[in-house]
């Protein structure tokens, strides 16, 4: 291998090392991905029941299951099915807007189609609880 070969070779390696850690994703962020989009799913049939009682204490206590069954169809039935969810970001912290006390919160945002509105976007926010599991404390179309 001639020298400027050996040296582009070793760029292209450095470069690919660099890459896969500067951009590999949180570890976390698939699980709790995986929760939003699980409850979102449930979400997308209107099951509010379902939603209500696969989210977490924190939501359960700000809101009853009949208002968020009336919440969820008014804001949901208008737009019409879903066409296409795609992830847009994910975060994790300790501070949540509107909660004072710290914990260990996750917020997922997805750019979302819906058949009556090509254009939207949704945050699913979590919280993992003290038996380890993340659960749907909030959700925003936007």
């Amino acid at each position: 291998m001639t020298g400027s070969v050996r040296c582009a070779a070793v760029a292209l390696f450095a470069a690919a090392v660099w890459a896969t850690s500067t951009f590999a994703q949180d570890p976390r962020a698939s699980t709790v991905q995986g929760v939003a989009r699980e409850w979102l799913l449930l979400a997308d049939r209107l099951d509010a029941s379902a939603t209500w009682q696969a989210a977490g204490p924190r939501f359960q206590k700000a809101i009853t299951e009949s208002r968020w069954a009336e919440g969820l169809a008014r804001e949901r039935e208008p737009r019409g099915a879903i066409v296409r969810r795609a992830v847009a970001g994910t975060s994790f912290g300790t501070k949540l807007p509107g909660i004072t006390e710290n914990g260990n919160f996750a917020l997922v945002k997805f750019r979302t189609s819906f058949a009556r509105r090509a254009e939207g976007a949704e945050q699913v926010s979590l919280e993992l609880g003290a038996d380890e599991r993340w659960r749907v404390i909030g959700y925003v179309i936007l």
